[in-house]
């Protein structure tokens, strides 16, 4: 846990811009593993791009750690809710909370295994969508502040 306060000792725009642009290039990461067919992986990274812009916006707006001890893209949007009511017209990305686990560990999927069983274009399309309603909506908040 020290080494996470090291870390996170800087100025937190600065820091929330580093999470953000991590956010962005990882979205950019997924929708070029999405257009190659790799949709468990995709699915998974739009995920954690969604999950690290939130927290981005968060650290910037609350100035506190405690953004990143969940990964839980619904629980941050229900954080973010109560400060800004902007967000409440992309609670529908939550969804992308169901690729978090099952996306990366065949234990995840009783009797599947992520690699084979996410086959579904539309389906890591819609992920893409939930995406990039948080990274489009987090980036312009950012700029704002």
């Amino acid at each position: 846990m020290i080494e996470v306060k090291l870390y996170l000792k800087r100025d937190y725009k600065k820091e929330a811009l580093r999470w953000f642009t991590q956010a962005s290039d990882e979205f950019n990461d997924a929708d070029e593993i999405r257009k190659m067919k790799k949709f468990y992986l995709a699915l998974f990274h739009f995920q954690q791009a969604g999950e690290k812009a939130l927290k981005a916006y968060l650290y910037q707006r609350l100035k506190s750690i405690e953004v990143f001890y969940t990964h839980s893209i619904a629980d941050l949007l229900e954080m973010i809710v109560e400060i800004d009511s902007d967000f409440e017209s992309i609670k529908h990305a939550k969804r992308l909370d169901q690729y978090y686990i099952p996306t990366r560990y065949p234990n995840g999927l009783p009797g599947g295994v992520p690699s084979r069983f996410y086959d579904d274009p539309k389906e890591a399309e819609n992920a893409m969508l939930h995406a990039k309603s948080i990274i489009d909506l987090v980036k312009k908040k950012l700029i704002k502040d």
